[in-house]
């Protein structure tokens, strides 16, 4: 079954992310949830009644569906300004890092299409496979399924299984959370629970909390789920696919769509399996939506937090030029109410008008990199973490990320200037589609090629 990436420009040619295409009717069962519209962007999803009975860990999943949330009314609203937050100060800059001192190892080979890495706190990596499951490699070897979602998720391109999120205190509550594009294209987030067993999930507890709707292109699917240090799970939203935002959806605050989110799952909010927190900067603003945190993004299909400092970095996925590094510290706030431009702006450079665009309000990207000829240089960014291992020490305080079409691996110094130029570490004639980042701070990248990376 051999992958296929796509680069080509054009509302279809926007795919270019996950650079991963496998037509496998098998990763998907004949199963497929129902549908019923909610308010205001959000639609439930449940699976048939003879499909939702509990099954075996290795078979098809149901999903508990929520009641609909409200949704504002009044669109274009304007938002309240946000206030000054005291924030922590970041850390030193560390020296310049030389190329000699980095590399990948290869730990494991024979995933299908993997695209993340997760971690549950101890010494397990999670790693989630496009094709809709999460196996658990230990000890440099697979050593099993954790979850299998293939009958709930349309794959492949830029859908299918897309993120994992841990709770913070899983230990404790054995909760984690599932992103992914549903049957009916949308984006979905759900609730299991780990089983007895802690190698396998229960398949039986699965609950729906949130679906976006995005209904009129299959891209810009967004893909990692994170919780952030304040204990919320952050959910990265692509604009709605196609190409140059057509909807404008990156800069309205009245659509899920082009976002950072925010969201409390610890806690429940009328009839909707969430709350939003207090502190989100629209929350309880006539006509917009609440669960926003940060916009103006265009793919943010990778985004993490600095485990050292708490501040917030995003790869966000340019148009056809530019690729970019966002990064919002702590000591500014994390994002909160952050506008990164798009569409606007493409990175540093105007995309709306072409010239003579306004930077007033926005935050624009500690670094940025151009496609190149033919792509040659990269054609969609694929971060990435700044190190905070034991390693390689060198590497400490560096934020890596990648490319999916060249396999370019660089850095820039995670508490540096607001604008950096990135160092090129490697060419690791990689697709790369991933990274994670392990209970111990070691980083770890995964490529199209089915295989599973240690930098060091």
């Amino acid at each position: 079954m051999p992958a296929l990436r796509l680069t080509a420009r054009g509302p279809v040619s926007a795919i270019r992310l996950i650079a991963i295409v496998v037509l496998v009717a098998a990763a998907c069962s004949n199963q497929q949830p129902t549908s019923s519209s909610t308010h205001s962007g959000l639609t439930s999803i449940g699976l048939p009644a003879a499909a939702s009975a509990t099954t075996s860990p290795q078979s098809s999943v149901g999903i508990e569906t929520p009641s609909p949330s409200p949704s504002p009314s009044q669109k274009n609203a304007t938002p309240t300004p946000l206030p000054t937050l005291a924030r922590p100060t970041p850390t030193k800059a560390p020296a310049t890092l030389s190329t000699s001192q980095v590399s990948l190892t290869r730990l494991v080979a024979g995933l299908s299409n993997p695209i993340a890495v997760s971690s549950a706190g101890d010494g397990r990596l999670f790693v989630v496979e496009q094709t809709g499951k999460v196996v658990i490699v230990q000890s440099g070897a697979i050593t099993g399924t954790f979850l299998d979602v293939t009958s709930l998720i349309s794959c492949c391109g830029e859908r299918g299984l897309l993120g994992l999120a841990f709770h913070p205190q899983y230990a404790a509550n054995g909760r984690f959370f599932v992103r992914y594009t549903d049957t009916a294209g949308n984006v979905g987030i759900s609730e299991f629970h780990v089983s007895s067993d802690p190698n396998v999930a229960d398949p039986s507890s699965g609950k729906l909390l949130l679906t976006i709707p995005h209904p009129s292109f299959a891209n810009h699917n967004g893909g990692v789920i994170a919780f952030g240090p304040d204990g919320y799970l952050y959910i990265g939203t692509g604009d709605g696919g196609s190409g140059g935002d057509p909807n404008n959806h990156g800069q309205s605050l009245s659509t899920l769509l082009g976002k950072l989110l925010r969201i409390d799952v610890d806690h429940t909010s009328g009839s909707a399996s969430y709350a939003i927190p207090a502190g989100n900067p629209f929350a309880g603003q006539a006509g917009l939506d609440g669960e926003i945190f940060a916009y103006g993004l265009r793919n943010p299909y990778s985004f993490s937090f600095d485990r050292q400092t708490g501040d917030l970095w995003i790869g966000d996925v340019g148009q056809d030029l530019w690729e970019e590094v966002d990064r919002a510290t702590a000591a500014s706030g994390g994002g909160r109410g952050a506008n990164f431009g798009w569409s606007v702006m493409e990175a540093t450079h105007c995309y709306k008008p072409a010239t003579g665009c306004s930077t007033a309000g926005k935050v624009l990207p500690i670094a940025e990199y151009g496609h190149g000829a033919n792509d040659s240089i990269g054609c969609a960014i694929i971060g990435g973490f700044v190190y905070r291992g034991a390693a390689n020490p060198a590497l400490a305080g560096r934020y890596f990320f990648g490319d999916n079409c060249s396999g370019t691996i660089w850095d820039v110094a995670a508490a540096g200037p607001a604008s950096q130029t990135p160092q090129v570490l490697m060419s690791s004639g990689l697709n790369i589609t991933g990274w994670g980042q392990g209970a111990d701070g070691e980083l770890y990248v995964v490529a199209s090629n089915g295989g599973l990376y240690h930098l060091v």
